[in-house]
C-alpha cells in the first residue's frame, strides 16, 4: 500500500475548499516541511471540516501524525492498522523507596510470561468474544511500544490533589490492537480499493468498519490492560488505573467523526499521560476546558523527529554506543534485545517532551501536573523458553546426522 498523503495531487483531493487547520504549536516546535505538506493534503480530502495539529506533528504513512481531524466521512487509512492504540497510566502499590533497579529489571524481563488467568472470561467481561485474538494479549509488540517503570520527578501542587504520589512508582503502557487491528485494516483496504477517498458512514462498509473498529479499542485497552497486570505481577506488586487514553481512533460527534490520529482523545478534566522517550521524561497532565477548541485532542507523546532509517546512521554504530543506549542519566535500564530496535526507538529519535507540553500549556489545552522519570522500559526480550527449546533441539544438517547445539 502506498502512501496516498504527501506525494502530489490526487484524484480525491478538492484544492478549492479546504478544511480549517488550527495550530496549537508555537514557533519553537520541531516540524518537519513533509508533515506540514501532509496537513495541508488532509484538509482537501473529502468531508474534511476542521484539523487541529499538535506539537508532536511528523510524517506517517497516510497522513501526518499527531493531529485530531474531523469529517463528515470516514477515513479508515488515516487510523491505520494499529486501531485502539493508547496510552495507560498505573500507580503501583510498591514504593520508590525500595525499588532495586537491577533486581526489578530482571523480573521484568519475563513480564510477558506472567500468568494472566482466564483470557476467554476476561474477553467477555470487555464485551468482546471469547476466542478474539485471545494469544496475543497481555503483550507489547514491537516499533514504539512499551511498558515503563517510572518514578516522580517533579510534582506540581494539583498532582498531589489528584492523587499522584511523589514517592510512588508508577508504569505507563502504550500498546494498541496487535494483529487484531491489522487484520481489521487490511480486509477493509483489500475489499475497498477506493478507500481513500473514506467511507459513508451510513453504508454497510462504514457500519462495517465502524464495528470492527470498536471492537479493537475495546481489545487494545484491555491489552494494554493485561501487560500493567503482568508487570505487577513480575514485580510482586498491585496497581491502580489512573488513567487509560486511546490515540488511534474514531469518535462521534454532533458534527460527524473526529479522527484522532496519533493524538490522545480527551475530555475536560480527564488526566493523560504525554510520553518521553527511555531517556527523557514523560509527563502527566489534565485537559482544560481549552479542548473543546483542539477537537478533544492533544499530543500523547513527544513525537518523532528522525525516522527509523536514518536513526541508524546517527547512533549505535558499534556494541558499545547501543550499550549506552540502554542506560539513562537516572539509571534506568531499558530492556530490548532487538539491535535495530535499540537504535531506531533511541532518545535521540523523539522531540522534547517538555518543548510539547510547554506549548500545549501556553495554548491552554492542557496543565501539567508530573514530570516522571523512566526507570526500567521493557520493549523486547528474548524469549527464553524459544532459546531453551532451540539449544535442546539436535540440528540435523550437521553431517552424518549428528546434532550438536545451537545458540
Amino acid at each position: 500500500m502506498g502512501n496516498f498523503i504527501g506525494s502530489g495531487s490526487s484524484p480525491m483531493t478538492s484544492a478549492s475548499h479546504p478544511a480549517v487547520i488550527n495550530r496549537f504549536f508555537s514557533g519553537g516546535a520541531w516540524i518537519e516541511g513533509a508533515a506540514l505538506d501532509q496537513l495541508d493534503e488532509m484538509s482537501r480530502l473529502p468531508g474534511v471540516l476542521e484539523i487541529a495539529a499538535f506539537p508532536d506533528l511528523h510524517p506517517g504513512k497516510y497522513g501526518a501524525t499527531g493531529v485530531a481531524l474531523l469529517s463528515s466521512r470516514l477515513h479508515p487509512l488515516l487510523i491505520g492498522n494499529d486501531i485502539g492504540c493508547g496510552m495507560s497510566l498505573f500507580a503501583l502499590d510498591l514504593p520508590l523507596r525500595k525499588l532495586k533497579i537491577d533486581k526489578a529489571a530482571e523480573r521484568l524481563r519475563r513480564l510477558e510470561t506472567q500468568e494472566i488467568g482466564d483470557v476467554s472470561e476476561l474477553l467477555v467481561d470487555a464485551g468482546l468474544p471469547a476466542d478474539l485474538a485471545a494469544a496475543a494479549l497481555g503483550t507489547i509488540g514491537g516499533g514504539n511500544h512499551f511498558c515503563e517503570l517510572q518514578a516522580v520527578e517533579a510534582l506540581a501542587d494539583g498532582g498531589a490533589s489528584l492523587g499522584l504520589d511523589n514517592q510512588g512508582l508508577y508504569l505507563l503502557v502504550h500498546s494498541g490492537s496487535r494483529a487484531f487491528g491489522a487484520a481489521v485494516f487490511s480486509e477493509m483496504v483489500a475489499a475497498h480499493p477506493g478507500l481513500v477517498a473514506g467511507l459513508d458512514a451510513g453504508s454497510e462498509a462504514g457500519a462495517a468498519w465502524l464495528s470492527g473498529h470498536d471492537r479493537c479499542v475495546a481489545w487494545a485497552s484491555l491489552n494494554r490492560r493485561l501487560i500493567a497486570v503482568r508487570a505487577a505481577a513480575a514485580l510482586r506488586a498491585d496497581l491502580r488505573l489512573v488513567a487509560d487514553i486511546p490515540h488511534n481512533l474514531v469518535r462521534r460527534c454532533d458534527r460527524g467523526f473526529v479522527h484522532y490520529k496519533g493524538a490522545a482523545a480527551v475530555a475536560p478534566g480527564e488526566l493523560a499521560p504525554i510520553a518521553g522517550s527511555r531517556a527523557s521524561l514523560s509527563h502527566v497532565v489534565v485537559a482544560t476546558d481549552g479542548v473543546s477548541r483542539s477537537l478533544g485532542g492533544i499530543s500523547h507523546g513527544a513525537g518523532r523527529k528522525y525516522d527509523r532509517a536514518t536513526m541508524h546512521g546517527r547512533v549505535g554504530r558499534n556494541r558499545s554506543e547501543r550499550e549506552q543506549l540502554l542506560r539513562n542519566a537516572w539509571g534506568g535500564i531499558a530492556i530490548c534485545d532487538d539491535r535495530a530496535l535499540v537504535v531506531e526507538e533511541a532518545a535521540s529519535a523523539y522531540k522534547d517532551a517538555g518543548q510539547v507540553v510547554g506549548d500545549l500549556e501556553s495554548e491552554g489545552l492542557i496543565v501539567g501536573l508530573a514530570s516522571l522519570r523512566p526507570l526500567i522500559t521493557f520493549k523486547k526480550a528474548v524469549d527464553e523458553a524459544e532459546v531453551e527449546q532451540r539449544r535442546r533441539k539436535p540440528d540435523h544438517r550437521r553431517e552424518g546426522g549428528r546434532g550438536h547445539e545451537r545458540y
